[in-house]
This record gives C-alpha cells, sequence and structure tokens, in this order.
C-alpha cells in the first residue's frame, strides 16, 4: 500500500471537505497521514492522538507558530520550523512510514521539504499566494515532482518553475445534486421568483449587483445563502430591502435544496480575490442543478463557460441577463449537467491517480 504524508492548508471538515482532503482521500490503495495547521497560537490539539478519520485517512494538527517569524530572523525561524518537522517525522515512524510521497499544498511546506523523509514530492496549488515571498512557491515547484494547477493562469505562472505541471481544476461532490430527488422548499410560501446565491458573504464580496438587481426589480427575490461577515460595506442596505433573503450559514445536505429552489443562480466576484480563472467548486454545483446562472465578471474577464453562463460586465447587463435567465428556452439544462458531471470529484482524483501512477510515483 503506497504511503502519503499530505501537509494540508486546510483542516480536515467532515462537514466542508475541501479540495485536498476530496483529492487523497479518494486515491486507492494509499495509506495517507493527514497534516493541518493548528487554528491560533494557542491551539494545543498537536497533543492529542490522530484521529482516524477515514480507514486509510488519519489526521493531525501540527504545533502553532506562535507567532509570524520573519525568515530573516534565522535562528527563531528555522527552530519554529524544525519543531513542527520533528512532530511529523516522529508521527510517520509511529505509523512505520518509509519513503512516502509527500503531498505539500502552500508554499511555506518548502520549509519542511529539506527537514523530512520521502520518496517523492507533489505541489497542489489551487490559488494564487500573494502573502508569502515568491521565491518559496519558486523552490517549492522547482523540487516536486509533478506540480497540480488549478487553473491555466496558475499553470502558466509557474512553467518556468517546473516542466512537470498538470491542470487539475476543481471539483465538486456530485452525488449531492441528485436531479430526481425529492426536495423540501426551504422557502415556502415565497411566490416571486427567486435569484441565488450560495457562499460564505465575506467582507471583499461585491454585492452591488444584486444590490442594483433588488432595487431594480421588487418583484424578484434575492437569496444569500452562507456565513455572514457583517464588515461588507452592502449589507446595511440590503438589509433594508424586504425582497433580499439572508439565511446565514447552512449544512452542506441542505445547500442542494436552496439552489434547486432558484429560479437563476448568481456567480458574484471578490474585490480582493482578482480574476485567477480558477474555477470554484459552487460554480460547479451550480451546473449540477440544471438552473440558469449569471456571473458578473472582471471588465476584461471573457467567461470560461459561455455555452452554459451568462456573463455580464455592467450592472444593466446583469439584470437583463437575469430577466434573459428566466425565460431561456429548453436544451441548456442537460448541458449544464453534463458539464458538471465532468467536475466530479472522483474523476479529479482519477486523473491525479493516472499522473501519478504514469509518473511512477504511486
Amino acid at each position: 500500500m503506497k504511503q502519503i504524508l499530505c501537509l494540508s492548508n486546510e483542516p480536515w471538515s467532515n462537514r466542508l471537505p475541501g479540495r485536498t482532503q476530496q483529492l487523497v482521500s479518494r486515491l486507492r490503495d494509499c495509506q495517507v497521514l493527514y497534516f493541518f495547521p493548528a487554528q491560533s497560537p494557542r491551539d494545543m490539539s498537536y497533543r492529542k492522538k490522530g484521529q482516524k478519520v477515514r480507514p486509510n485517512v488519519t489526521a493531525y494538527t501540527l504545533p502553532p507558530i506562535r507567532f509570524p517569524i520573519p525568515e530573516r530572523y534565522r535562528w527563531l525561524f528555522h527552530m519554529a520550523w524544525d519543531k513542527v518537522a520533528g512532530y511529523i517525522r516522529e508521527e510517520a515512524a509511529r505509523k512505520r512510514f518509509a519513503e512516502p510521497l509527500l503531498w505539500t499544498t502552500h508554499p511555506r511546506h518548502i520549509h519542511l521539504v529539506d527537514r523530512l523523509e520521502y520518496g517523492s514530492l507533489v505541489y497542489d496549488c489551487d490559488r494564487v499566494w500573494d502573502g508569502p515571498p515568491v521565491h518559496w512557491e519558486g523552490s517549492l515547484a522547482r523540487a516536486a515532482d509533478v506540480v497540480f494547477a488549478a487553473s491555466p493562469l496558475l499553470a502558466d505562472r509557474l512553467s518556468p518553475c517546473s516542466p512537470n505541471i498538470a491542470l487539475l481544476p476543481n471539483g465538486f461532490n456530485q452525488p449531492l445534486f441528485d436531479t430526481n430527488a425529492r426536495r423540501p422548499d426551504p422557502m415556502p410560501g415565497v411566490a416571486a421568483p427567486i435569484l441565488g446565491w450560495a457562499g460564505g458573504i465575506r467582507e471583499d464580496l461585491d454585492l452591488s449587483p444584486v444590490l442594483y438587481a433588488a432595487q431594480a426589480r421588487p418583484d424578484w427575490g434575492f437569496l444569500l445563502l452562507g456565513a455572514v461577515d457583517k464588515r461588507n460595506p452592502f449589507l446595511p442596505r440590503l438589509h433594508k430591502l424586504s425582497n433580499v433573503f439572508l439565511t446565514g450559514s447552512r449544512p452542506a445536505s441542505e445547500v442542494p435544496d436552496w439552489l434547486f429552489r432558484c429560479q437563476v443562480l448568481l456567480d458574484l466576484p471578490r474585490t480582493g480575490q482578482p480574476f485567477d480563472e480558477v474555477v470554484s467548486p459552487r460554480l460547479y454545483e451550480y451546473l449540477a442543478t440544471g438552473r440558469p446562472v449569471v456571473a458578473m465578471l472582471w471588465p476584461d474577464q471573457v467567461e470560461q463557460f459561455a455555452d452554459v453562463v451568462y456573463g455580464a460586465h455592467e450592472l444593466d447587463e446583469f439584470v437583463t441577463l437575469c430577466a434573459h435567465a428566466m425565460e431561456e428556452a429548453p436544451g441548456l439544462e442537460h448541458r449544464r449537467i453534463e458539464r458538471a458531471g465532468e467536475a466530479a470529484w472522483p474523476l479529479r482524483a482519477g486523473e491525479v491517480e493516472r499522473i501519478l501512477t504514469t509518473a511512477g510515483l504511486l
């Protein structure tokens, strides 16, 4: 059985499993030790035993690095990473890991590469990392046997550092979106057509299209599904509108019920996250419902799914396309479902397995 040491950037979650979790836990005939960062400087969870979260996966919290240590403070910097690496080595030895595949997900993992024993190295890049120094990611990509990139732009960005880059877009949990399932109505008594967004209402989420459309079309209802960051500047005005519904966070198992309740689904940009071509799992979930999707795009952005998604660049155009989406001719529903089906996580994991096996890493 192949052994994998996974250094994840996100905690293990049974409620909202992320990209790394979805991929590594689906690799066949593999034993996985899944390490993720402490959630605060005072998080002492690393003192507990690893938790067996799947028959083949054990999850561990890493020792916290108590405060950001600039690289120029070499002694403190190396001491902190030595502690983290020592913890991983001890747990790997306890599980009798020998020359495992080392799966990394963040530029900072370059500081563990030379401190751990492994047989091969993978770097999975799913976003643009603006915080860490550029040379961290460049060094990690150069050291990796295979680099997975979640978008063509990320692949181009890393291409000077590695000749072994494979495009691996995000995926989604397809079984939750069975179009034949009988679903409860989460908005009984609401007769207006519903246009919905599903995802965190972050501080930098651009809600101006929703505000503009809700004011222009009071006969439409607008659903904002997800945890709310009260610092978002559009929320005070949206709260005053009777046709805007903020539900807060809902369990992942309920999200499909809300999405199927909508006549149109909305994809909105984040002002603090310029367009980088990474398709979010949310968009695949939208497509899996078959419902029309209207996306608000950046000024020079070209919609990647132009055959199944309406792309607007101006607020007036956004409202117009929402109206067109409600009246679209039959036929696109099945095409959207097919496009989503191509992104199911088992298929993405199968592609990972094929590439790593071909490269002799699995």
